[in-house]
């Protein structure tokens, strides 16, 4: 198969490795295609038929600890009695701020049993970003890890509770073997689960596929971060697409997960793989190059997660005589690039690379079923490519208003239609919401999902990502909303204006964060490190901007919009303009003026961002 082709002998090439999975196959379908919301199969019960049916195979490895299907279920089960027994019922929603830990899954498989949903916090929030995700859920509780108790302690007096225990402590140890002392203002959350029997919570009113499971958090398109609902039918959906159509896994596999589970790939797609095939996942706090291998070999992983960035800096390892001995043959994620997606395969033995395309709120999905190279797959969700606006996530309309679909191989803006079985369900507000639905779109009265993603057509149905559009980009592995750093400048109080946005560099993924921006230095020297400071305490590490272009105007249009396509091709290239560029280099504490030089360093791939 060429690199942007995908033939009708390619797919029938794949065929046999189809016929091998046809029994996975089989029962992925069923799962997949399910339509009852009433029906009460959802997370909480996954874990249930897996302690049933291979109850004494581990659920999750982490370091030298093994958690089985039987113990993860009865810690759960405690878990959901205690918050029973704090009042919580179906419909209530905690927060949950821990690093990959098996605390994590045990907090949401126990309150997925009850219908309480878990808003999934990033870990890297800080400042008003982590307060403002809090407050948007009004949750009953946060579930604090003590690895992050700095950043929440910082916002700890915003958070808005009507709950007489709200702050739940979890120590940063084996909780099932240990309790640590209780910090002032919180409850002891492993001392309290400890006290319920691990029975199956009884519940009057129990969850059905429908309901919301977990949250979510997207920059989105605009604005501080958004909350997208997640209902136990995306976890089925992950469940039968993914971990049995696509990966076919077993009890015997193990998922290696270095992806932090606050996201859509790590939770939704990791564990729901790992749950469909009564399988282990094993866990790693952060991700490490220098470890992958080794932590792969001492936990005999048959399977990997996976984003583009990841795989470039296993890539970027020195090349060794180990790159082939470990049992992985599968891996599953987003955001592979075709540059390196053979050579990956390749050094390392990989038969799968189960790509996929989605998104934490949308209802449009792509799958590489046939284990072809270079692309997402395809969807049996109703789609279309359209022509778009450049530079932005708005698509054309016509003298009558509709838009138009791009001839087949060009790039489009990718949406989905919405329909019954397609539902779109959105954000937590309502306005963020209808902003993400284009209507009128094809025809009266039809509405579309707008993914804001660029991506085309290479044959049999199957797409390639080509590009994030519009208000976000992506960054070691991260969404990035412009108008959130945006709003987190201006609240400096050192500069006039700013417009943020997303510049490639040479030999990186996604896009890094610059800002251009007009000083407010009222006849001082602007300190541009000042700003850095400011913005290390207010924005996760991956949101700072990497560079930032100090000048004395910004061009608008007749409307008074910013010229932001121009600004954004201009990059951090010197040029003569006067104006002066700074970069956040790897291993410093500050932004470091660009001379010709070391720009030149950077175009030629010699500064490893």
């Amino acid at each position: 198969m060429s690199q942007d082709n995908v033939s009708a002998l390619d797919i029938a090439r794949s065929l046999p490795g189809v016929f091998r999975r046809l029994p996975a196959i089989t029962r992925g379908l069923y799962y997949y295609a399910l339509k009852n919301e009433n029906r009460e199969l959802t997370l909480g019960t996954l874990v249930e038929n897996n302690a049933r049916n291979v109850g004494n195979r581990p659920a999750i490895l982490i370091e030298d600890r093994s958690i089985t299907w039987n113990e993860l279920n009865g810690w759960a089960n405690r878990i959901a009695r205690y918050i029973q027994d704090q009042g919580l019922a179906k419909g209530d929603a905690i927060a949950v701020f821990l690093e990959n830990r098996p605390e994590l899954l045990a907090v949401v498989a126990g309150a997925a049993k009850l219908g309480v949903a878990c808003a999934m916090l990033n870990t890297s929030q800080k400042g008003k970003v982590l307060e403002h995700s809090i407050n948007l859920i009004e949750p009953k509780m946060v579930v604090v890890g003590e690895e992050l108790m700095e950043a929440f302690d910082g916002i700890k007096a915003e958070i808005n509770t009507d709950h007489p225990q709200p702050f739940q402590f979890l120590a940063d140890t084996n909780t099932l073997n240990a309790f640590a002392e209780t910090p002032a203002g919180y409850t002891n959350m492993a001392s309290e689960v400890s006290t319920f029997n691990s029975d199956e919570p009884v519940l009057r009113d129990p969850p059905t596929m429908g309901d919301t499971a977990i949250y979510l958090f997207t920059s989105g398109t605009t604005g501080l971060p958004k909350a997208a609902p997640g209902s136990h039918r995306k976890f089925i959906k992950a469940y039968g697409g993914f971990g049995l159509m696509s990966l076919a896994m077993k009890p015997e596999d193990v998922l290696y997960c270095t992806l932090p589970l606050y996201h859509g790939t790590a939770l939704l797609v990791c564990w729901g793989s790992v749950l469909a095939g009564g399988s282990a996942i094993a866990l790693r706090r952060k991700f490490s190059a220098s470890a992958f291998w080794d932590d792969v070999r001492r936990y005999h992983a048959t399977t990997f997660g996976y984003v583009g960035e990841l795989c470039r800096y296993l890539l970027n390892q020195p090349p060794s005589e180990q790159d082939r001995n470990h049992s992985l043959t599968k891996m599953i994620g987003n955001g592979l690039r075709p540059s390196i997606w053979k050579e990956f395969k390749e050094r390392f033995g990989i038969e799968t690379v189960a790509e996929l395309y989605a998104s934490s709120e949308g209802n449009i999905g792509f799958s590489n079923f046939f284990n072809m190279d270079n692309t997402v797959g395809f969807s049996t969700a109703p789609y279309k490519l359209v022509k778009f606006h450049d530079g932005t996530r708005d698509p054309i309309r016509d003298n009558k208003g509709f838009m138009k679909e791009v001839a087949k191989g060009q790039p489009g803006l990718l949406i989905g239609e919405i329909t019954e079985k397609w539902s779109f369900e959105g954000y937590t507000q309502p306005d963020a919401t209808e902003k993400s639905i284009l209507r009128n779109a094809l025809k009266k009265g039809d509405a579309w999902f707008n993914t804001g993603d660029v991506l085309k057509e290479i044959g049999c149905g199957h797409l390639q990502f080509v590009d994030r559009m519009g208000d976000t980009f992506r960054w070691k592995g991260e969404n990035v909303s412009t108008t959130e750093v945006e709003n987190i400048i201006d609240g400096s109080g050192l500069v006039e204006e700013a417009i943020v946005y997303g510049v490639e560099i040479p030999g990186t993924n996604g896009k890094a964060g610059m800002v251009t921006l007009v000083p407010k230095t009222n006849g001082n020297p602007f300190d541009v490190n000042k700003l850095f400071t400011y913005l290390r305490d207010n924005l996760p590490a991956y949101a700072v901007p990497v560079f930032v272009r100090v000048t004395h105007a910004i061009e608008k249009t007749g409307t008074f919009k910013y010229r932001k396509v121009d600004i954004q091709k201009a990059g951090y290239s010197l040029g003569d303009s006067g104006d002066e560029v700074y970069a956040w280099l790897p291993r410093t504490d500050g932004y470091t003026l660009l001379t010709p030089d070391l720009v030149s360093e950077i175009d030629g791939g010699k500064v490893s961002f």
